[in-house]
């Protein structure tokens, strides 16, 4: 596949380089986005992996079936490894991250390894090559309201990734999930609704607090 075909396809998971309509197979675009070695597009591998966990297409064993060369497969776990690094440097708290943090594929030394290289501002090492780790982080960032969709419709905020960062300082990320879900109307179950009005109702209450705002506001200041 040439570029310019996967540079279409990338588009529909979060990283729209050029505009296309067409079908896509997340799981092939993302094992050709490993097979490109196109550093840009492995910059932006964080929010493309964010993209299809969302909307719950990703498959691990999907992507490596489609990666038969065993360095690939390696530069496909790093990328993973590094992603997932990504977002909790960043702190936030994706509740469709966590199947695959808790999967049999999820390395806990590698992870390490990636949160520290964030931390330090060095550069992320694959296999034979380095990615930088100012520019993943600004690539994420960027593109992030596409990433988290949800977000943007139920917010006024232009800034996305703020939003998302003040609510993971705020609310678990089972607090979150409700937290979103009420805002949707989407239907809770008993047992969510008791928690809801139990716990997260009342971190509500409290930020919907105008006074407690402005007191916030102001430490904020100082």
């Amino acid at each position: 596949m040439n570029r310019r075909a996967l540079l279409n396809k990338v588009k529909k998971l979060g990283y729209p380089l050029l505009e296309t309509e067409e079908v896509l197979d997340v799981n092939q675009t993302l094992a050709e986005v490993v097979r490109s070695h196109d550093l840009r597009l492995w910059e932006g591998f964080p929010v493309m992996l964010a993209h299809s966990l969302e909307i719950n297409q990703f498959s691990y064993d999907q992507i490596l079936s489609h990666l038969e060369d065993m360095k690939e497969r390696e530069d496909f776990r790093n990328l993973v490894g590094m992603s997932l690094a990504l977002y909790r440097y960043l702190e936030l708290e994706f509740v469709f991250v966590d199947r695959l943090v808790q999967s049999e594929y999820f390395n806990r030394d590698l992870h390490a390894e990636y949160v520290k290289a964030f931390r330090d501002k060095k550069d992320l090492n694959l296999i034979d090559r380095g990615l930088s780790s100012a520019r993943m982080i600004n690539t994420f960032k960027n593109y992030f309201r596409r990433a988290e969709i949800d977000l943007i419709e139920y917010s006024d905020k232009q800034d996305e990734f703020e939003l998302e960062h003040a609510m993971s300082q705020v609310f678990s990320k089972k607090q979150k999930e409700l937290f979103l879900k009420k805002l949707k109307g989407e239907k809770l179950t008993k047992t969510e609704r008791e928690y809801y009005s139990r716990v997260v109702k009342k971190k509500v209450f409290a930020l919907a607090n105008s006074d407690l705002h402005k007191l916030a506001v102001r430490l904020t200041k100082e």
